[in-house]
């Protein structure tokens, strides 16, 4: 039982691939390891994947299309998780040609190669940004047609495209829309990272906004296994993985830093970013009654694991560029 994880060396592909190995499931890991943020975060990870006999590494570019089809000719997958994406808000104004080409055309070769090679599941990995504009607390069958980046606009290309293939081949696909994910070994482009990293160095803490923008901070075991769940045959869904209790503000999440790390951080407020969104917030039912999913790490447990895995691990954080 092989299943294919797209984004392997990527902070969630990461972490369900492990719990995947763990299992004894054998997983074909594949990443592009490019730099759109520092390498040296995805070289730890798929360190650690590389450790497990059952796995097995392959470093390609979804968008190149024969390069994939002779990895569908090598293995039989029992499911493709497709978790690999160019991510980032505010990197995908500044160039959206590469995310077209990332989460776009790499998402239609995998459900190209998938109808091709008889493959029926995808779990798709998507994002809260995509309710842009609407009232939280944000549910799956709200109107989404308002992207505010470009990032957003190709996710939610990716998931009409995925339904698409469902209607036409018959292909089970569910699309997960993941809140703000954190934790150990978190991206360093997301802001606890950041701003644990610069804590660390007495630096200051850069802020777009006056820092009361709120997310809905949610665990990267919980989503993990959401995702690992999501593999069960459900047709086509698309379902919430978030925090589902009220959103935490950027400086409450400080404040909870700041006592973890015995140190007070250094705020510096900038204009707000017009690709941002001022709040996210999850309504997690769909999960709960679909999956029997709910999160079950809260923000003070999760901070804490995480402080001390930055902690832990702190030459690699120093190095680590943000």
């Amino acid at each position: 039982m092989t299943y294919l994880v797209t984004g392997c060396a990527g902070f969630i592909g990461w972490r369900v691939a492990e719990f995947l190995l763990k299992e004894n499931y054998a997983v074909v890991g594949v990443d592009e390891l490019n730099n759109v943020y520092d390498p040296l975060l995805k070289e730890w990870r798929l360190k650690r994947l590389k450790a497990y006999s059952n796995f097995k590494f392959y470093q390609l570019d979804l968008a190149n299309l024969e390069a994939l089809r002779q990895l569908f000719e090598s293995f039989t997958f029992l499911a493709v998780i497709h978790l690999a994406a160019r991510a980032g808000v505010r990197a995908s104004v500044e160039n959206p040609w590469a995310y077209v080409s990332a989460n776009i055309n790499g998402t239609l070769n995998l459900l190209h190669l998938m109808k091709e090679f008889g493959i029926k599941k995808m779990v798709l990995a998507s994002t809260s940004s995509v309710y842009a504009g609407q009232t939280p607390p944000y549910h799956e069958e709200l109107k989404v047609d308002k992207p505010l980046s470009p990032y957003a606009a190709t996710k939610k290309a990716s998931e009409l495209l995925a339904y698409t293939y469902h209607h036409l081949y018959d292909l089970d696909i569910t699309v997960l829309r993941y809140f703000t994910v954190y934790g150990p070994a978190g991206r360093p482009d997301m802001s606890i990272f950041r701003f644990i990293k610069w804590m660390l160095e007495d630096k200051p803490i850069e802020i777009y906004g006056d820092g009361t923008q709120a997310r809905d901070f949610t665990y990267i075991d919980d989503i993990a296994y959401g995702t690992i769940l999501s593999l069960k045959p459900l047709g086509y869904e698309i379902i919430n993985l978030g925090g589902g209790k009220n959103p935490i503000s950027i400086n409450e999440v400080l404040d909870i830093l700041e006592e973890y790390l015995g140190k007070r951080a250094k705020r510096v407020y900038l204009p707000f970013h017009k690709a941002d969104m001022k709040v996210t917030w999850a309504e997690v039912g769909k999960a709960k009654k679909l999956l029997g999913w709910e999160p079950k790490v809260d923000l003070r447990e999760g901070l804490k694991r995480t402080v001390e895995w930055a902690l832990e691990n702190i030459d690699l954080v120093k190095q680590v560029r943000v």
